[in-house]
């Protein structure tokens, strides 16, 4: 509820045509998907495009998220550490006594998926040989130490991906 205790209601002509998207073929989402988002889709999810169709359609009636809010989220992720658990205390509830973890002695897990420090990780993009470097915390490249193989992937291609399907280390295969 807004503040001031007004509920704030959908456009009832908006809540049909939302109710009207529900009962939609996965064909037909993905054209309505299509008209109002401006680009096809591979998914063939029909709750997916339900959701974000819906939402899209939401969105452009009572308005979007603003444009300052959206620098600010790509400035949160850009600028984002990678996470394996909750921050310091988060685990915890007012007056509880938070109890440590034993952590190794790095100080974080190592993650499963990445091969043993030393090994060089290839990978031909654009007719170029990339070549990284797994270190103990973190990777080489291009003699410089970084924390993050997505980071690398992103500065080789100029596009956001996944550092370990990008060298090829999950069991998904990528372009």
């Amino acid at each position: 509820m807004p503040a001031g205790g007004a509920s704030k209601t959908m456009d009832m002509d908006l809540v049909k045509k939302i109710e009207e998207l529900r009962r939609l073929s996965v064909a037909e989402s993905k054209e309505i998907h299509r008209e109002v988002f401006g680009n096809e889709t591979r998914c063939f999810n029909k709750q997916y495009l339900f959701r974000r169709s819906a939402w899209r359609l939401q969105a452009q009636s009572e308005g979007g998220v603003s444009e300052k809010a959206l620098r600010r989220a790509w400035q949160i992720a850009d600028n984002a550490d990678l996470r394996l658990g909750g921050a310091k205390g988060f685990w915890t509830w007012p007056g509880q006594e938070r109890v440590s973890q034993p952590q190794p002695s790095t100080g974080t897990p190592r993650d499963g998926r990445l091969p043993e420090p030393g090994t060089l990780l290839k990978r031909r993009y654009e007719g170029r040989q990339i070549v990284v470097k797994v270190l103990d915390l973190g990777f080489e490249y291009q003699s410089r130490h970084d924390r993050s193989l997505s980071a690398i992937a992103r500065e080789v291609t100029g596009a956001r991906w996944n550092g370990l399907l990008f060298f090829g280390l999950t069991g998904r295969r990528h372009g």
